[in-house]
């Protein structure tokens, strides 16, 4: 005997499966955004910062016998811009090696974290320049760079909160030390401790 089936019978079985495969879609979604979430961003380059901190100990000479104020400035804004650009390139292809996107996951909050701080440091540079309190400059800016790889370094490796602490030590001194001091201490922050670190992270931490 033919046993007629229901047409709505035949669609309600052929469509279960697709909640559950839904489901499990969502389910490796969240677990892959979990995992993204509790990672550390280990794409930090040592030899990046290395790099960065040989170029500023380059540069504090030539800013030490720098004409005026605006020169001087003008020598630390041109530093801290290549060392930007040498610290996001090697970022970026040291977590490209390491098959690590900074767009999304630890990455993401790693630059999220880092860049607020750096944002306030170059607005209040451009204040303290016009109201004539250059001295308070280097102070500011470690200061606030640490402050930034401090709150970034939460989702990065082990050595780099360390290294945002030693620049907000050395910024905090700085301001309450004379000028001559203070351009100094910048130059032993942005150039020794960059490349003390850089080294730690590189050998420790892939490059």
């Amino acid at each position: 005997m033919n046993v007629v089936r229901h047409p709505a019978a035949k669609r309600a079985r052929l469509s279960a499966p697709v909640p559950m495969r839904d489901h499990a879609l969502d389910s490796l979604r969240f677990i892959r955004q979990t995992m993204e979430n509790a990672s550390s961003f280990t794409a930090v380059p040592g030899w990046g910062g290395v790099a960065m901190g040989v170029l500023a100990l380059a540069a504090a000479p030539i800013a030490a016998r720098a004409s005026s104020p605006a020169a001087w400035l003008a020598v630390w804004i041109a530093v801290a811009l290549v060392a930007l650009g040498i610290g996001g390139w090697a970022l970026a292809r040291k977590a490209r090696r390491a098959g690590v996107r900074v767009s999304n996951g630890a990455g993401r909050r790693f630059v999220l974290n880092l860049s607020p701080p750096l944002v306030a440091a170059a607005l209040l540079t451009v204040v303290l320049f016009r109201s004539g309190a250059v001295s308070l400059i280097p102070g500011t800016w470690l200061l606030l760079y640490g402050v930034g790889v401090v709150t970034a370094g939460a989702f990065s490796v082990r050595p780099v909160p360390f290294m945002g602490l030693t620049f907000m030590a050395l910024g905090a001194a700085a301001l309450f030390v004379p000028q001559t001091w203070a351009e100094w201490m910048m130059a032993a922050g942005f150039g020794g401790v960059h490349v003390a670190f850089g080294l730690l992270i590189a050998r420790k931490y892939g490059g």
